[in-house]
């Protein structure tokens, strides 16, 4: 049997003007679509949470616009998120001695996989959620 990967999938530029609410707001009403918010809560909430960091990190370390994109290829969605800084993000363990640092090890937390690809005009963090059903396959 010859299966093809299918995919859908949504993009967003967030201007630094823009939020974390925005994205997570945007993201919401496509996990809606695909049904996440009502069968894998505890996924959608997770996804929001990463989208919120990932965007956030783009906006304050970048200094960066950031260009969102979410794919869902039936098995997993990934979460893109571009900036134009060079530099990869790092996770850093929780420390009661600093109030931030601890998006990227959140998102590390949250998500199925997790990776980063330097671009030639900045990075893409990519991570990817399956909602719990999938997890088993």
């Amino acid at each position: 049997m010859n299966e093809s990967l299918r995919a859908v999938g949504w993009a967003r530029s967030l201007p630094m003007s823009t939020g974390a609410k925005t994205a997570r707001d945007w993201t919401r009403g496509h996990l809606d679509t695909l049904g996440w918010t009502s069968k894998a809560p505890a996924t959608a909430d997770a996804v929001l949470l990463a989208v919120s960091e990932l965007v956030t990190n783009a906006h304050v370390h970048a200094r960066s616009d950031a260009q969102l994109v979410l794919t869902w290829d039936t098995r997993c969605l990934h979460v893109a998120v571009h900036d134009s800084s060079p530099e990869l993000p790092v996770a850093q363990a929780p420390s009661a001695e600093r109030l931030g640092g601890r998006g990227m090890f959140l998102v590390d937390a949250l998500a199925d996989t997790l990776r980063t690809r330097p671009c030639p005009d900045g990075k893409t963090v990519i991570a990817c959620f399956r909602i719990p059903d999938e997890k088993k396959n």
